[in-house]
């Protein structure tokens, strides 16, 4: 709890004070030992992020780099979480502070335009050891927005259907068939709306693209606002289905494992966690209905103004090793990889691969595994989901 505290503190500006290592002597071959750098660390999503980074990365960074201590700091879930990490930044940057008190930071796509328009974040990825691992399509553009040289992905994630197959024997191959399941089963599915959670946003996206038959517009562009008069009628449309609203992206898996849900979208790496930690119904299955459903990925970036920039690069190429990634976020969180997948996948287990790939094909998510929104049609379809009644 002290941690956590002193941890909030630092993010909110509070005085805070940094531990370094006692200065000593090696009287054999007289080096001194290496300043203790503390390199401060920011996370949007949900809670594994941070279990992710300060149980499985945090002690494999430091086994690598003894000098190098990682402090993690949550700032929250969904677009909110990522959102402050940049309203942080730039509002150091607009108090001309030359150093700021956050070295790197994981965000996810809404916020990558801000923080490369506002000069907040480096193009670091060409200095990295790795830089060739890091060719995904996510690690180029991010909602229209070039972000080539800017971010590692650390993963991409997928939205999917969960289902109880228990109550759930035949489950919706497309949305038409969700909506018709929805009202003869009142309030036995749930998702947590476009607030708390990306996987109510990118449920309500997937909505959004089967009913408009609009997904290229929407998630690809060219940004047309013409496109969006049908939407009021769209969103109505679902907000008056019976379901229940959760709290959020674990909320929605923990009313599935109690059973007070039958269905809800969620995220495919968390579903599969809770499965493997004993947290959840192993007989719980997924799906993806036709056209599809959103992912995205999680992206490592500097600031540009960091304490610590040399260390920030090292954890973020230390991220883009597929070794790393093999181990860490496909191994131990069973994401796609963010990084070239056929090096990491090279690197996996055959026990890995099939737990990621047992229910849904790697086939299967190339064809509708889907992009969210670009960044002014995600701000309008979440601005027309809290306006209409």
């Amino acid at each position: 709890m002290k941690t956590t505290f002193c941890l909030v503190l630092c993010f909110l500006g509070l005085s805070w004070y940094p531990v370094y290592a006692m200065p000593g002597r090696d009287t054999e071959n007289s080096v001194p030992p290496r300043q203790e750098i503390s390199l401060n660390f920011a996370t949007g999503g949900d809670t594994n992020m941070v279990e992710f980074f300060e149980n499985h990365i945090g002690p494999a960074f430091r086994a690598k780099y003894p000098h190098i201590r990682i402090n993690v700091v949550h700032t929250g879930t969904g677009d909110d979480g990522s959102r402050a990490i940049y309203t942080k930044w730039k509002a150091q940057l607009d108090a001309g502070r030359g150093d700021w008190d956050m070295d790197a930071a994981c965000v996810n796509q809404s916020v990558m335009e801000d923080l490369i328009k506002n000069n907040i974040i480096v193009p670091y990825v060409p200095q990295l050891s790795n830089a060739r691992y890091v060719n995904t399509p996510a690690s180029e553009y991010s909602l229209g927005a070039d972000v080539k040289g800017y971010v590692v992905p650390l993963f991409q994630s997928q939205v999917v259907l969960a289902y109880n197959p228990a109550r759930v024997s035949t489950p919706p191959k497309n949305f038409n068939e969700l909506e018709a399941w929805i009202k003869a089963h009142p309030n036995k599915f749930g998702y947590n709306g476009v607030v708390g959670g990306m996987s109510g946003v990118g449920f309500t996206a997937g909505w959004l693209y089967a009913k408009s038959e609009n997904y290229r517009t929407i998630a690809i562009g060219p940004y047309n606002t013409g496109i969006t008069g049908t939407w009021p009628g769209i969103i109505k449309q679902l907000k008056d289905l019976p379901v229940v609203i959760t709290q959020g992206n674990a909320g929605t898996l923990d009313m599935l494992n109690r059973g007070e849900i039958d269905m809800g979208p969620v995220w495919v790496d968390m579903l599969l966690l809770w499965k493997s930690d004993g947290r959840m119904n192993p007989n719980i299955k997924m799906t993806l209905p036709e056209p599809g459903l959103p992912g995205q990925p999680m992206y490592l970036v500097v600031a540009s103004k960091g304490k610590n920039a040399e260390a920030a690069r090292l954890f973020c190429d230390f991220m883009a090793d597929p070794a790393v990634q093999a181990e860490f976020v496909v191994g131990k969180y069973t994401w796609y990889p963010g990084i070239d997948p056929s090096a990491v996948f090279a690197k996996c287990s055959e026990e890995s691969k099939k737990l990621l790939f047992g229910e849904i094909s790697p086939e299967e998510i190339a064809q509708k595994g889907l992009a969210l929104p670009l960044a002014p049609y995600m701000t309008e379809m979440q601005r027309v989901y809290a306006e209409v009644r």
